[in-house]
């Protein structure tokens, strides 16, 4: 039974994250971390380590972050087989309504979008995404750099990761003018993890 009411909760969890979220991925990240960290699934200091691991992995990162919240959740309660049940109820819980919602919308976007009260919905829409965006970016940001999680939190500057910040955004710009192409985020990432490991593991 406890079980049973785990994968639930998994599921309805991230059901009404996914029935919420407009923007994609990154937009969900604030409405994951706050129901992760709510249900005291993971510690907020967990939530942004796993944040830095989801984007470094293949697949869009709500999916990724559900799958391994819903693992975790299920080891907590059996072995592999719980866990494996955990991740799919909360995987699946994330996508179906934007399964839903799509199939539904590719059978009547072409008559929908003359409407002005629709046109009117998806342009609210937009700014909503951008700013979710822009507020998971400072939130990172504040949390990583300044090891700020609330307002009364103490300032501790994090002086490593403000130069792998540095380094990376300068081998963007710098690659970027030079070649006048955008160099592939695989490649900012490797640099990151080497600069994560000269810098934190050797110095």
């Amino acid at each position: 039974m406890e079980i049973f009411e785990m994968m639930l909760e998994l599921f309805l969890t991230f059901f009404k994250i996914g029935a919420v979220s407009f923007g994609g991925g990154y937009a969900m990240i604030p409405l994951v971390t706050e129901e992760v960290i709510a249900h005291g699934w993971m510690t907020y200091e967990e939530v942004m380590n796993f944040i830095a691991v989801a984007e470094s992995t293949p697949g869009p990162i709500a999916i990724n972050m559900a799958t391994f919240v819903g693992a975790e959740q299920g080891a907590t309660l059996g072995g592999f087989g719980v866990r494996l049940l955990g991740a799919c109820c909360a995987t699946l819980g994330v996508v179906l309504p934007s399964f839903i919602i799509i199939l539904l919308i590719a059978a009547l976007i072409k008559g929908l979008v003359r409407f002005e009260g629709v046109k009117a919905f998806l342009n609210g829409i937009r700014p909503v995404a951008v700013g979710l965006i822009i507020g998971t970016a400072i939130t990172m940001f504040l949390s990583v750099i300044l090891s700020l999680q609330t307002l009364y939190d103490t300032v501790v500057f994090d002086w490593k990761a403000l130069i792998i910040f540095a380094l990376i955004a300068l081998t963007h710009v710098v690659y970027k003018e030079v070649t006048k192409k955008k160099i592939s985020p695989i490649v900012l990432i490797v640099i990151s993890a080497l600069l994560g490991v000269l810098m934190y593991g050797v110095f």
